[in-house]
């Protein structure tokens, strides 16, 4: 749940115990993270909080949190003081995911899943077999998939995932309701819905994470990156405003540096996925009888 800056104002309104309270940090060492620990529990204005997260390291920092002062130490410490629960990991990595799953102390793995991440069955099975929770990223791929049904039917035939929806209107969260109330059969019907999706997603597309920002030649990559799938599943008509417009030509200024990248979660080439997002927006205007500025 995201909690409100108006039910913290008002100490949780005595509701603490109804609901599991999640964060993450990205210290790897212990003084880092009991630095971390306790900004946590001053914003959230808690005394304590239900699972606390090493926010996506990488191998190497995965060994730095667990080495001699390192991140670990801090959080089993404020486990036994009653400050945190639980305590995961967050990935995208295929290596990291395998190697939390291996170390005794992490509780749950935080990891993409979705209908069209392909690792995610075996990863959740491989949970299961550990008693490990799995609280699914992306369930909706950064907004690429339009049907909440479908991967809401998908998940939902596994007991030990949590999804993160990334809800972000009222209208949304009615929506996720509504499904939790009235669960979409995962039947033919909606396996063909989730293959439709499949052929168009699978692959090399941008999820939106935004770990490839900040960009030297300002291009807004989370949103260029993914421009033609954009323009096919949500409405495209914004994207051709005069200001937008703007936005979308600043591709023309990769500097080719690779930077976005290096950081990119998913190994994506970006700066090829932005030229070709590029041409295929400058086709799509020319199809549409529109004119760039």
């Amino acid at each position: 749940y995201t909690v409100s800056e108006e039910l913290l104002g008002e100490g949780l309104l005595g509701i603490r115990d109804k609901f599991i309270l999640a964060t993450k940090s990205m210290a790897r060492t212990k003084a880092e993270m009991e630095k971390d620990i306790d900004i946590s529990l001053k914003n959230l204005k808690t005394d304590y909080i239900d699972l606390y997260q090493v926010h996506n390291p990488n191998e190497a920092q995965l060994e730095t949190v667990m080495a001699p002062g390192g991140a670990l130490e801090a959080l089993m410490e404020a486990k036994e003081a009653g400050k945190i629960g639980h305590i995961g990991v967050t990935a995208h990595s295929p290596k990291v995911f395998e190697m939390a799953l291996s170390l005794p102390w992490v509780e749950t793995i935080m990891f993409p899943d979705n209908i069209v991440e392909n690792q995610g069955e075996e990863y959740i099975r491989a949970c299961q077999e550990k008693n490990i929770g799995f609280i699914a990223m992306k369930g909706l791929a950064g907004g690429l998939i339009t049907n909440a049904a479908t991967t809401f039917s998908f998940i939902k035939q596994f007991d030990n995932v949590v999804p993160i929806w990334g809800i972000q209107c009222m209208e949304e969260l009615q929506e996720f309701l509504q499904l939790e109330e009235n669960p979409p059969a995962y039947d033919e019907e909606m396996k063909a819905k989730i293959q439709a999706d499949r052929e168009v997603l699978v692959g090399g597309f941008c999820r939106g994470c935004g770990y490839c920002k900040p960009c030297p030649a300002g291009i807004d990559i989370p949103n260029m990156a993914r421009l033609s799938l954009l323009l096919r599943r949500s409405p495209w008509q914004p994207w051709y405003t005069p200001e937008n417009q703007k936005e979308v030509l600043k591709i023309k200024n990769c500097l080719h540096c690779n930077a976005c990248a290096s950081r990119c979660p998913y190994h994506l080439n970006t700066p090829e996925l932005l030229q070709s997002n590029l041409q295929d927006y400058l086709q799509f205007a020319k199809e549409h009888g529109i004119t760039i500025e």
